[in-house]
């Protein structure tokens, strides 16, 4: 489930990111350039994820 709301968090960001970047250098939209930068800024915050070393295995000291 963690992965589903990932993906629906990060395209909708880039594509507010994008509609605002796009509004601010006055070009148009576009939806589906938008939608692939989505998914691969979703595929990277996986990658990033997957590679940060787990802080919570550390903390248990003997």
């Amino acid at each position: 489930m963690r992965f589903i709301w990932t993906f629906i968090w990060a395209f909708l960001l880039v594509h507010m990111a994008s509609y605002v970047a796009t509004a601010m250098i006055g070009t148009s939209y576009n939806f589906g350039t938008a939608s692939i930068l989505g998914v691969i800024a979703t595929v990277l915050l996986y990658i990033i994820a997957s590679v940060v070393p787990d802080r919570t295995a550390e903390t248990n000291h003997h």
